[in-house]
């Protein structure tokens, strides 16, 4: 059953780049609750707690399309190596800054300076998969797997940061999230094989304009941003429920459950070949997402909401996974990097916006408000969704999602990459 997977991995190079990546994204997981779990527990604020994670993940988003542009034209290397250095260093800043109690400006400033160059390796990751792989099928497989694998992430990360904050220091996961950045990160860019070429520009070659021209691309930006909204949401109020239940080391262990219902979606998604179109499954997706969301605010339990977490959890890497791939229908090939970058953008914009509205509603409301916050973004993602059928269908072509692009070799010098995670 998993021969797809086992056929992509043993190209040369595929499973190194594939396993260090997946150490490298470790901070994707850990940051957005450390910098929640330390700030809280050290300033006693879950409205600032949110907002310095909100600041965190906004700084990201608005800088990954940047880094990755610059990544197409020199290299993930040349450009990754000294963002980690930076970023590592933000990373520890911020923790520095928290167990001093420094003043609030200092913890969004190094939060900034983290995200700001933190970059995205889910995105490297693909980046390497559509350089290496030419059949549709195929690459199809590698991004459901690499969606599961992002999941995995989400899985082990949040319940690695709860536990070390918990019984070591609240500061405990952000370090072993900078372990992670350092160690996973260096290893995947000393991996120059399997590194996509530089994109070369001629200096009389037209500049090229914004892949938000596209109507499809700005159409998956705004219900990414609206399904972001929703993680980020749903982060901080499942931290000050599991807080209000008297079991604050649960709650890492319940984002995970969240995650892992993802993980296993993803990789069965994978194996499938659908026939529906792809732009009913993303519109399908968001509307499954959103009624799942919607039963947050009835729980009443640790165990019913891990419950429901599970059962919402697997639209998620579907949904992501179809929005990867109406990207590549909106955008020429040559630009896939932006493209896909962006959308990363519109989810981490929406996970910023999210965690810092809910820590507000929960500082009034209790957990329960950021629980009504996390419905409220789930309206807005199905009425996007549906209300912008004709734009999604008129871009995209009624065919299974392994014929979604045509069987073409990559052209010489071409680098494409992804998205980041949730």
């Amino acid at each position: 059953m998993l021969s797809p997977y086992r056929k992509i991995l043993s190209r040369p190079g595929a499973l190194a780049f594939s396993s260090s990546g997946v150490i490298a994204r470790l901070p994707m997981s850990m940051a957005g609750i450390g910098i929640v779990l330390m700030v809280e527990a050290l300033y006693h604020s879950y409205g600032l707690a949110g907002r310095v994670s909100a600041v965190y993940v906004l700084a990201q988003a608005i800088c990954s399309p940047q880094l990755a542009r610059l990544v197409d034209r020199h290299g993930q290397a040349r450009v990754m190596r000294p963002a980690i250095t930076v970023s590592s260093l933000g990373l520890i800043g911020i923790v520095t800054a928290a167990l001093s109690h420094a003043p609030t400006p200092w913890l969004y400033a190094t939060a900034a300076l983290t995200g700001a160059t933190i970059g995205s390796f889910g995105a490297l990751v693909r980046a390497r998969w559509s350089n290496l792989l030419t059949a549709p099928r195929d690459v199809h497989t590698a991004y459901s797997l690499e969606s599961a694998l992002d999941e995995l992430v989400f899985v082990v990360g949040p319940v690695v940061a709860t536990i070390l904050a918990a019984n070591v220091s609240p500061a405990a996961g952000l370090l072993v999230a900078v372990i992670g950045m350092i160690g996973g990160g260096f290893w995947f860019l000393s991996q120059r094989a399997t590194q996509p070429a530089p994109t070369v520009r001629h200096a009389d070659a037209p500049r090229h304009r914004s892949v938000l021209r596209s109507g499809g691309v700005v159409v998956l930006a705004i219900v990414f941003v609206a399904v972001g909204a929703i993680f980020g949401a749903t982060d901080v109020a499942t931290v000050a429920f599991a807080d209000e239940q008297g079991r604050p080391d649960l709650a890492g262990v319940v984002l995970a459950v969240f995650a892992l219902g993802s993980m296993i979606s993803g990789l069965l998604y994978g194996l499938r070949h659908w026939t529906m179109a792809l732009w009913k499954r993303f519109v399908v997706g968001t509307v499954v997402i959103a009624l799942g969301a919607s039963l947050f605010v009835l729980v009443q339990s640790m165990t019913v909401l891990a419950l429901v977490m599970f059962v919402v959890g697997f639209a998620i890497s579907p949904t992501i996974i179809n929005g990867n791939a109406l990207v590549q229908h909106f955008v020429p090939r040559e630009r896939l990097t932006e493209g896909l970058t962006w959308i990363g953008t519109a989810l981490g914009v929406g996970v910023s916006v999210g965690a810092s509205v809910a820590g507000m509603a929960i500082d009034a409301r209790g957990s329960h408000g950021g629980f009504l916050v996390v419905l409220g973004a789930a309206v807005l993602a199905v009425l996007a969704a549906v209300g912008s059928l004709r734009v999604l269908r008129a871009g995209t072509v009624d065919v299974p999602a392994h014929e979604d692009l045509p069987d073409v070799e990559a052209e010489p010098g071409t680098a494409t990459t992804e998205l980041s995670g949730h």
